[in-house]
């Protein structure tokens, strides 16, 4: 089990530690519930240094990006960030990515941590054509500093205007006393925020800054557990429960980040798909009725007739009731279709609805 930087961190602030993707990672602190207000009223702070990031660099970065990616990275200006996929040879995923323009010739890719290896040798084997590559993944820390506040709170660690910092820009600056760091307006809670990358021995620097700063503003440390119920919230897809190697983007709602302006692994056969009805899509839903819908409970339409699969559901702190994604024939995906959740021996009626499921003010 690998440790991140700020492991011991999280323990002297009574995390409970729990494995996730081959990490010891924070679940939560405080308590789910707790956590998720927090980032969506006020300003929290994830460690989610387990995340890979690979460097890839030279005159052919951008050729190889562009067939390992389906979205079209010649659109990325110096500074500015894009959500991708990389596709596999079938037509399903073999991960969800974001990519970063560092330079002209230097690009920054940042996968799941449960798919470093896979993805690294994925790439690594479409490399004909010279990219140099650079896995960084174990040199750098990455936190998310996520909320309403987030700026504010943040503001006095940086020279830099922070709310000039546009949704999916990015700078390369100073940050909390720490030279060249990424300052990133992403995240994966719908809060708004920032994404700090930095080398490892300079995360603990940034960590105890970041909550000196925030102290004024509430801001708390955040596990895992609600980063998770933040995304569902918003509907963001989770790489192993609501995409993966076998569904395609066009299934999950992914089909904006596929661009046939080039050619890209598996485009062709892609590209025919998307002419296609789909036999199945990705939905949002919503109980009619008390219940918590979880990870591979069974959809089942008004006969008892199994017809899908929950891939993410939780009870939404934020909308106090049960919420969940799941893959269904196409019959059953238009906004206000009814269908049931099975939870043990019942079958709760649920009803499909279009995303987010939390609506930011």
């Amino acid at each position: 089990m690998k440790n991140t930087a700020l492991t011991e961190t999280h323990i002297a602030l009574g995390a409970k530690m729990v494995p996730f993707a081959g990490f010891n990672m924070p679940v939560q602190y405080e308590g789910v519930n707790i956590e998720h207000e927090t980032v969506r009223n006020a300003v929290g702070v994830f460690d989610v240094s387990h995340m890979g990031e690979f460097l890839i660099e030279g005159p052919n970065a951008l050729d190889l990006i562009q067939k390992v990616t389906s979205n079209d990275a010649s659109k990325l200006t110096i500074g500015k960030a894009q959500y991708s996929c990389i596709p596999n040879d079938t037509g399903g995923i073999v991960d969800d990515l974001i990519v970063y323009r560092v330079k002209e010739e230097t690009y920054l890719l940042v996968v799941n941590a449960s798919n470093i290896e896979k993805d690294w040798n994925w790439i690594a084997s479409k490399n004909d054509v010279g990219a140099e590559m650079r896995d960084l993944s174990d040199d750098y820390s990455l936190l998310a500093i996520q909320g309403p506040k987030a700026v504010e709170a943040m503001q006095s660690l940086s020279s830099h205007d922070l709310s000039d910092i546009k949704f999916y820009n990015f700078i390369v600056g100073d940050f909390a006393g720490i030279e060249h760091v990424i300052i990133s307006a992403t995240g994966y809670t719908g809060s708004g925020g920032f994404e700090i990358y930095c080398k490892n021995s300079e995360v603990k620097q940034v960590w105890d800054k970041v909550m000196e700063a925030g102290e004024a503003y509430g801001i708390k440390p955040i596990g895992l557990a609600a980063r998770d119920t933040l995304r569902l919230e918003m509907g963001y897809c989770l790489y192993g429960n609501d995409i993966d190697d076998t569904t395609s983007p066009f299934e999950a709602g992914l089909g904006w980040i596929v661009k046939f302006t080039k050619d890209f692994t598996n485009s062709e056969n892609l590209q025919d798909e998307k002419q296609r009805v789909l036999e199945r899509k990705l939905v949002a839903f919503e109980l009619d009725d008390k219940g918590i819908p979880r990870q591979g409970y069974d959809i089942v339409d008004s006969n008892g007739n199994t017809i899908g699969n929950v891939t993410s559901g939780t009870m939404s702190p934020s909308l106090k009731k049960g919420i969940g994604l799941g893959y269904v024939p196409t019959i059953f995906s238009d906004a206000g279709s009814k269908i049931h959740i099975q939870v043990r021996k019942k079958a709760l009626p649920a009803t499909v609805v279009k995303l987010p499921f939390y609506k930011v003010n």
